[in-house]
């Protein structure tokens, strides 16, 4: 669950900063009512994963994965957003909101636009997807569609890999009422006693270790395949669990619990140990949320809702099977012909070796000018990761700094910091271990790191250290030369593949002492110089930003050339959004390209009319962030880490950087042209909250597609040349 949910990358938060009150920066010529409500905004963008779901021009096995991505997002969702509110609201702390509503009523409409989505999602999978599946010869059944040949193989399955390791757990007075793991899927079994008459309860986990769907015939070829689900194959088997009980009913449950971590930072204690504690917590936070397969009897929801302390509100029935998350599994099938097409990512221009001249000196590279890299189009592999290698094992590189937020478990990257350090290198590895849902996870590689020689360090105390930067000093010549990299996301391999992220490789002197002052302030102690070619926040990027969109509103209002391009993930800051606002009331050309949440209201006369909001789903996560402002022709372009949020602008450590070479300039300027086309299929936000589809024109045929579009011109554009 974990890895599904890192993969994703919501942006949903969860600090105690996120529920911070709005800014107390209120300007009175702008109207009171001028924001969307931010969680509703993230269900929104949870519906538009779903409308690819139902889309039918996409292979059957993505609209699967597409399912299986709304049922993981929206479990974060409740684990995080919905468990802070009622954490906040029982703890008697404020929770005020950005458009000025109790956090109660905030709460309704959160219950019921969730049960409205969870709904329709299982609709989805029932009438559209499972059957789409099917007709291509992938289907998945259920025991009653079994013959008997089927059954006594599945028979054989249960009673040699299931039987042993399952563990039904009676309730009765001298058996209390189980823990029920989050997230897991169980069976709710009413039995009667045929000696006594007398009946009782049980539950029974399903093995989360295990395939969520088991392939009834393994002789059948993946043209013609059929799958049941784990928990149906339990549940026919039931009585052989409980040898001499009447069955009288069994029914699916699903708790989800409160998971939001909350760490009380004490630079007393040790922030491992700490975590840790946090931790083992998280297995048992309150339940939030009861999914129930739909035709459960009220005896057993009754018992339930008694046990697990649940209200009506926080109770989904959902037609069976629960937790379409387990289509992961399915949407692996090796089945090309139901997938998108495999594109491979290729190498940049810039990056790829001649025949004669073998491997690519990426030091000899970037010195000659900066690198601006695309991934997952341009491959990381061998780009980001193998610099970082040939930094490892370069004998002239003296020392290597590096950010990690989030990696792999398997990770290239922290291996080469392993045998640098082995080498004898200075190498400093900032590992921020509060990244959620990843934190044991990265102490255990902090733990490897420390073991083989790395300085490991955890960053600054209530911060999160969320930007992406990698510091190489190599002596040439007897001086020290600095070459970095600073990116818009993780040093992951395995998310490199699926996420859309941008970054810079430069040996620009100036990008090598404004790192070399952040790392040793990350390192140390507060972070308050300024720097030349970076933002930092949290002291700096908030003002510098508002800066260039005040200078876009003063130009605009002077008649010279004016406009502010915005690619992120979620934009909720009150601060930034009322500023977009003053520049749209200037008469700037505001355009915002965002993934997530957005908090934006734009097209409202004589508030926001000059603004334009798309969204753009699809094959890959759109993760970059990017800031572009026309600066009276001399542009200015920033990549980096930050996301429109109070945590990214307030309490984290988020750098971006200013791009100076005029064809990097040139390329984000066309990929937003592209992504802003009315001829590129994209949502567009509506003033009052709703996203609007746009997939084909008038006459019906498809809009362009802008990661295909993508895939062909920079495919084109890096093929290396003179090769046979």
């Amino acid at each position: 669950m974990a890895d599904e949910i890192v993969a994703l990358d919501t942006g949903l938060g969860g600090d105690d900063d996120d529920f911070d009150a709005v800014r107390d920066e209120s300007d009175p010529s702008l109207p009171e009512e001028r924001y969307l409500d931010r969680e509703l905004s993230w269900l929104a963008f949870n519906q538009r994963v779903l409308e690819l779901a139902e889309d039918p021009t996409l292979p059957e096995l993505e609209r699967a994965n597409f399912l299986a991505i709304f049922a993981s997002n929206l479990d974060e969702f409740f684990m995080v957003r919905v468990a802070g509110l009622k954490r906040r609201i029982l703890t008697g702390l404020a929770v005020p909101t950005n458009v000025g509503r109790a956090p109660v009523d905030v709460l309704n409409d959160i219950s019921v636009t969730a049960h409205e989505l969870q709904e329709r999602h299982a609709r989805v999978w029932q009438e559209q997807v499972s059957p789409a599946l099917a007709r291509a010869g992938v289907s998945v059944v259920t025991w009653a569609d079994l013959d008997e040949a089927d059954r006594e193989r599945l028979n054989t399955y249960f009673a040699d890999q299931l039987f042993p390791i399952l563990m039904p757990l009676a309730v009765d007075p001298a058996h209390p009422f189980p823990y029920i793991s989050g997230l897991s899927i169980n069976l709710a079994v009413r039995i009667r006693n045929t000696k006594t008459g007398r009946q009782e309860f049980a539950r029974l986990k399903v093995p989360q270790m295990l395939p969520r769907f088991v392939r009834v015939d393994p002789s059948e070829t993946l043209r013609s395949v059929r799958f049941i689900s784990l928990e149906d194959v339990i549940a026919s088997h039931l009585g052989d669990l409980f040898p001499g009980m009447e069955i009288l009913e069994h029914h699916e449950f699903r708790v989800t619990r409160n998971e939001d971590v909350v760490i009380e930072e004490d630079e007393s204690e040790n922030l491992i140990q700490a975590l840790e504690r946090e931790l083992l917590r998280r297995r048992f936070g309150p339940p939030i949320r009861l999914e129930v397969s739909a035709d459960m009897d009220q005896v057993t929801l009754g018992l339930l809702v008694r046990e697990l302390d649940i209200t009506d509100q926080e109770i989904y029935r959902l037609p069976a099977p629960l937790d379409l998350g387990g289509l992961f599994s399915l949407a692996g099938i090796d089945r090309p012909d139901l997938h998108y097409p495999k594109r491979l990512p290729t190498t940049a221009a810039a990056l790829t070796p001649s025949d004669s001249n073998g491997p690519v000196d990426f030091f000899e590279v970037i010195s000659r000018g900066d690198v601006l890299l695309h991934h997952p189009y341009e491959s990381f592999a061998t780009s980001v990761q193998a610099f970082l290698e040939q930094a490892a094992a370069d004998p002239h590189v003296l020392a290597i700094k590096q950010t990690l937020y989030r990696t792999s478990g398997d990770s290239p990257i922290v291996e080469a910091l392993i045998r640098a350090a082995e080498a004898g290198k200075q190498v400093l590895a900032l590992v921020e271990v509060k990244a959620r849902f990843d934190e044991q996870a990265n102490i255990t590689w902090a733990r490897k790191l420390e073991k083989a020689g790395v300085h490991v360090v955890y960053g600054l105390v209530g911060l999160k250290t969320h930007c992406k930067l990698a510091h190489v000093i190599r002596e040439e010549k007897g001086a020290l030369v600095s070459y970095s990299h600073i990116g818009t996301g993780n040093y992951n391999p395995k998310t490199s593949r699926i996420y859309e992220d941008f970054g810079l490789l430069t040996a620009d002197p100036q990008v090598g002492r404004d790192l070399t002052r952040l790392f040793n302030e990350l390192s140390g102690y507060a972070i308050e110089k300024k720097f030349k070619r970076l933002l930092v926040a949290p002291l700096h990027l908030r003002k510098g930003l508002l800066k260039h969109i005040d200078t876009e509103r003063q130009n605009a209002l002077a008649g010279r050339p004016s406009g502010i391009r915005i690619k992120v993930n979620s934009m909720v800051d009150e601060a930034i959004i009322d500023a977009l606002y003053r520049a749209s009331q200037a008469g700037v050309p505001v355009e915002v390209w965002v993934r997530g949440i957005c908090g934006l209201m734009p097209g409202v006369p004589g508030l926001s009319e000059n603004i334009r909001v798309r969204s753009i789903l699809g094959r890959y996560l759109e993760h970059s962030r990017i800031f572009s402002f026309v600066n009276d022709g001399d542009q200015h372009v920033f990549i980096g880490s930050a996301d429109m949020m109070h945590r990214n602008l307030d309490r984290r450590v988020e750098a971006l950087v200013r791009l100076i070479d005029p064809t990097h300039i040139a390329e984000l300027t066309d990929l937003f042209d592209m992504a802003m086309d009315d001829q590129t299929g994209a949502w567009d936000l509506q003033a009052d909250g709703e996203w609007v589809r746009h997939s084909t024109d008038d006459a019906g045929a498809p809009l362009d597609d802008l990661q295909d579009k993508l895939l062909q011109q920079i495919t084109h554009r890096r093929r290396p040349r003179n090769r046979r």
